[in-house]
């Protein structure tokens, strides 16, 4: 189990990128939240099982097809043991 929080840059907000992430984290069983920050920039924190949050990672490198990501600042958090859905914070 791990649990991560990343910072993804670059034109990913007004593509989606929200929903997408969302869809394909609760597809990996993962627990956590996306949001749009103030900078243009998207949060993600996401905790669960290690191969899950690494095809989350591999995911957000390069998002939906309208984003164009740029970079992903990683940060290993704590676990939790959260065991809510994945959700969008607004």
């Amino acid at each position: 189990m791990k649990r991560v929080k990343v910072i993804v840059e670059g034109k990913v907000q007004g593509v989606f990128f929200r929903q997408s992430t969302k869809e394909v984290a609760v597809s990996l069983g993962l627990s956590g939240y996306v949001k749009n920050l103030k900078d243009g920039n998207v949060e993600v924190v996401a905790e669960g099982e290690d191969e899950s949050v690494e095809k989350l990672l591999q995911w957000l490198k390069k998002g939906p097809p309208l984003a164009k990501v740029v970079d992903l600042q990683l940060e290993y958090l704590p676990l939790t043991n959260d065991k809510s859905e994945f959700s969008i914070v607004y």
